[in-house]
């Protein structure tokens, strides 16, 4: 009996098909039946390569815990580069044994993948905390002083205490706990990618609030950054208390 393209289709999403039923389906030459064939190849290849990155992701892990540390910390920052609003870094610890296949660096997902991701980080973590630092301090202390301090308060807030982190390109010379610096830490390491997309949510969230209560600049789709819409709402509205004062253009407008 020839099943429907209807079956085939079911048949080719259900992940308890055998082997044997996909070989006998590749004998099938009709269109339809070979184009579903074409999307199942490129969906396990994809799901294939996602799963190689989250055991590359998770090197880093692997070697810290071989050292005999346990509770390992990856921590992120989101916001530097922003003309409005806070500097976000969030500090995660998950568990040796956790199911995020899919993580990557937070730029590199769409929101609703960020989503899906942030659901399970949270239902996995061991400890998550955040910091933030608000635009006033940036231009007080600097936007680079600002990123440690937001990545010190994340820090602080983990219960468990970590025993040692894993950082993105940083280093915390005040915090007296073993720690390494990874160049693009959010593509090589699970708990610095964890990090980013709950630093990047949480920012996120904070200036979709900001548009509700600074309308014209767009802050819902830009998060701060210097794109058309905000330019052209700080030369027709003028600087929002959220805005940075040393950054250029705003630094040129006081």
């Amino acid at each position: 009996m020839t099943l429907t393209i209807k079956e085939v289709k079911t048949l080719l999403l259900d992940r308890e098909t055998s082997n044997q039923v996909i070989a006998d389906l590749r004998l099938d030459e009709r269109k339809g039946v070979q184009t579903l064939l074409a999307q199942y190849d490129r969906r396990i290849e994809k799901e294939k390569k996602a799963q190689e990155l989250f055991e590359y992701m998770q090197t880093y892990e692997r070697e810290a815990r071989h050292h005999q540390y346990q509770l390992i910390a990856g921590i992120d920052e989101v916001g530097r580069g922003p003309l409005a609003g806070p500097v976000v870094a969030a500090a995660v610890i998950l568990p040796e044994e956790v199911d995020l296949v899919g993580i990557n660096d937070s730029k590199q997902l769409s929101h609703a993948k960020r989503e899906i991701l942030l659901d399970k980080i949270k239902a996995q973590a061991l400890a998550i905390g955040i910091g933030i630092v608000s635009p006033e301090e940036i231009d007080r202390i600097n936007i680079y002083e600002a990123t440690k301090v937001a990545m010190i308060k994340a820090i602080q807030q983990l219960k468990p205490t970590p025993d040692y982190l894993l950082l993105d390109a940083m280093k915390l010379p005040t915090i007296a706990l073993p720690q390494e610096s990874i160049i693009k830490g959010d593509t090589k390491s699970i708990s610095i990618a964890a990090a980013s997309i709950v630093a990047k949510e949480t920012r996120d969230q904070l200036m979709s609030k900001y548009d509700q209560q600074y309308p014209g600049y767009g802050f819902a789709d830009n998060a701060g950054y210097g794109t058309a819409k905000h330019l052209e709402g700080l030369n027709t509205l003028g600087i929002t208390p959220i805005h940075r004062r040393t950054f250029a253009p705003i630094k040129d407008m006081i």
